[in-house]
């Protein structure tokens, strides 16, 4: 994202949070750009580090900033949830599917085009749904916990 769609994103999240009643701060505001700013997902101590969070509150301020992100839909939780833990933005128009390495948490984003969008057409179809939408996580051995996985299975 450009440097205009992270701040234009940033102030449309900051407004669906005020129509709900959420107060404005300027930690949220950081917290949602940081997250607008990474292409990947990003564990909550990954973001608590960036330097222009870590100057404006405590980790405890970011899990609750996150948290309440989350609850309005604007946040998916992906990964191990008893491992690892990562939070991506929710951007209308973008989608992402991850790898999760069930050994040691990686996440790695799926580089092809995504054959749940058709299904997702013949649902909405069919049901009479609307927006449908899906996440996706297919979970496996990354090649740097492979050699160590199958030593110990041996």
């Amino acid at each position: 994202m450009s440097d205009q769609e992270i701040q234009n994103h940033t102030a449309e999240c900051i407004q669906r949070l005020r129509q709900r009643g959420a107060r404005r701060t300027r930690a949220l505001e950081l917290v949602i750009a940081e997250l607008a700013r990474r292409r990947s997902p990003v564990t909550l101590a990954e973001l608590a580090a960036t330097p222009a969070i870590k100057e404006q509150c405590d980790p405890a301020t970011v899990y609750r900033l996150v948290m309440k992100l989350e609850e309005h839909g604007m946040v998916r939780r992906l990964g191990l949830h008893e491992r690892s833990t990562y939070f991506l933005l929710v951007v209308a128009g973008q989608h992402h599917d991850y790898l999760v390495c069930t050994a040691c948490g990686k996440m790695e984003e799926i580089d092809m085009a995504c054959p749940v969008h058709a299904l997702e057409a013949k649902l909405e179809k069919s049901s009479g749904f609307r927006h449908i939408y899906h996440e996706l996580e297919f979970f496996g051995i990354c090649p740097a916990c492979s050699p160590s996985v199958s030593a110990a299975a041996h």
